[in-house]
């Protein structure tokens, strides 16, 4: 039996880094028809069942990932990173001429721009063949935004069991549906993690015009919920029955990398929580795992 199963996206990442990739502000400057040399390149796995699942095991816990991975040239290179990262691959599906790849590139202070590809594709068509999920201690949703909310609930209703732990991460593109679609998936979960600027979408506010530290949840269907907001650099929130917890951002010496650091935040705070039940100390290792995190190159 498996401690963690996560759902969620299984991608090979290729990172570059280098001098001639110019920017200004916020934006590279890539030129149309020029040419740029790397001074660095990377190759790893990422996506976002993947990152909480690598995260997990390194913290001591067993996971699984259910995803998908193309039949193509990457197949094995990406089985072989899972195993290696001791995470089960029993739940893999293996499908023809599917490809999720991402191109990052980074800049020196640890800033990126993601070039992403994926192959339109439906991940529930085999899910029901795999009643060995039901197994499953705990369960983990990334935020899969291509999915349809019906679909993702029927997952979530399927795996649960009566002591399984439900944590989820909903995408921007859910956040914006009006709260009347979200209210019987709301019911499928125990804990909700999204970052500052989701919830903002989700109850139809303005980020500017929200106080988290002194923020009420209006939601009926989250009150019950354990909910934690994450905000980058100001630090993390976490609301359950009427108690408002905070924790400050842990900043490493230096920033390598950005990415998937709230994947790593997610996958602290699901290992510390499943071990204490502590809210409190769960966004603390959650803090800690993403600032590791932050301090090398690779989505996990």
């Amino acid at each position: 039996m498996y401690d963690l199963i996560s759902v969620g996206s299984i991608s090979i990442d290729l990172y570059f880094k280098g001098g001639s990739f110019t920017k200004s502000k916020d934006r590279f400057n890539l030129a149309i028809g020029g040419k740029y040399y790397a001074d660095f390149f990377h190759e790893d796995i990422g996506g976002g069942g993947v990152n909480v699942a690598v995260g997990v095991a390194n913290l001591g816990l067993r996971p699984a990932v259910f995803g998908k991975i193309g039949d193509n040239a990457y197949k094995d290179v990406i089985l072989k990173k899972m195993t290696d990262k001791k995470i089960s691959t029993e739940f893999c599906q293996i499908e023809d001429n599917y490809y999720k790849i991402s191109s990052i590139l980074l800049t020196d202070k640890g800033e990126r721009t993601i070039i992403h590809y994926e192959t339109p594709t439906h991940l529930i068509k085999e899910f029901f063949l795999h009643k060995d999920l039901k197994k499953a201690k705990h369960i983990y949703f990334s935020p899969l935004e291509h999915l349809d909310l019906q679909e993702k609930k029927k997952m979530i209703t399927y795996l649960k069991g009566d002591q399984t732990l439900t944590f989820v991460n909903l995408s921007a593109v859910d956040c914006r549906r009006p709260i009347k679609d979200l209210t019987t998936f709301f019911d499928a979960l125990d804990v909700l993690i999204i970052n500052t600027h989701e919830f903002s979408e989700l109850i139809k506010r303005p980020y500017e015009k929200i106080n988290f530290k002194k923020l009420e949840i209006t939601l009926p269907h989250l009150k019950d919920r354990l909910l934690i907001l994450t905000d980058g650099e100001k630090g993390s929130y976490g609301y359950f029955k009427g108690q408002i917890l905070y924790q400050e951002a842990i900043k490493p010496k230096r920033i390598i990398d950005t990415t998937g650091c709230g994947d790593a935040y997610t996958a602290g705070f699901i290992a510390e929580y499943l071990k204490t039940k502590s809210v409190t100390l769960a966004m603390q290792k959650a803090a800690e795992y993403a600032a590791k995190k932050l301090s090398r190159i690779g989505a996990n």
